[in-house]
């Protein structure tokens, strides 16, 4: 059996480096003796929705759009969804996710409607710097990445926080909440590449492919885990505004 692990767009949502969860997601594979392809899907590509995991990173605000265009006419991962794949939606491509999201011309724009969540920009200066998130979805460590965003998630009822944020900014709709899960749709704001920053998230994913997992020598990211958490916990590496 070959993993499938599907990368969408990353031209247009690719602003953040999020493509590297691809690569993260297909070498934790390998490292157990397990195949694994990775599928990259331009803009203007079919997209195949018999894909295990989906990805989406981060992007402006254009560039988004046209990807929320083309996934709503191709209808290939609401399919692949509904049918039991997993995905994994950073920033920009967590937000077309929801219901509504902010377009370029600062209007509401209709979503993939995946995740029960809205969008709005928000007030003041864009969210950016260091994120530390504990976890609430899920029996997790500690998430740790990094933030760059101007808007605002609000989650509705049908679907739950991905965690509480310790540091940062998050969701920033005033609970401290992070991302939005929804079954194996998982939405966060969190770049670093996420997966590379939280292996044991990368590991759930892949658990809701292939089933339980052996365990793997992650002493070394581990380090560099530590070292993160402890930047944002002596505030280090303070949190920043920037001009939008």
């Amino acid at each position: 059996m070959t993993i499938r692990v599907a990368l969408l767009y990353p031209e247009l949502l690719g602003t953040y480096g999020d493509g590297g969860n691809a690569t993260v997601l297909a070498q934790r594979l390998r490292w157990r003796g397990l195949n694994a392809e990775t599928v990259t899907v331009a803009a203007g590509e079919a997209i195949p929705d018999s894909c295990d995991v989906y990805l989406l990173g981060g992007g402006e605000d254009g560039p988004q759009n046209l990807a929320a265009e083309e996934l709503a006419r191709s209808g290939a991962l609401t399919r692949a969804v509904g049918r039991g794949a997993a995905a994994l939606a950073v920033c920009a491509g967590f937000q077309l996710l929801g219901k509504t999201f902010v377009g370029p011309d600062g209007r509401p724009h209709v979503g993939l409607g995946l995740l029960d969540c809205n969008t709005r920009r928000g007030p003041g200066r864009r969210r950016i710097g260091e994120m530390v998130v504990t976890p609430e979805a899920f029996a997790l460590p500690q998430l740790t990445g990094y933030e760059n965003h101007q808007g605002v998630t609000r989650l509705g009822d049908d679907c739950r926080p991905l965690g509480t944020v310790v540091s940062g900014n998050g969701n920033d709709s005033g609970d401290r909440s992070e991302g939005a899960v929804n079954g194996r749709v998982v939405g966060t704001y969190l770049h670093g590449p996420v997966l590379a920053r939280n292996p044991a998230l990368a590991d759930l994913l892949l658990s809701w492919v292939v089933g339980p997992l052996s365990p793997l020598d992650d002493a070394e990211v581990e380090e560099l885990r530590d070292q993160r958490l402890a930047f944002a916990r002596r505030r280090l590496w303070p949190l920043r505004t920037i001009a939008v």
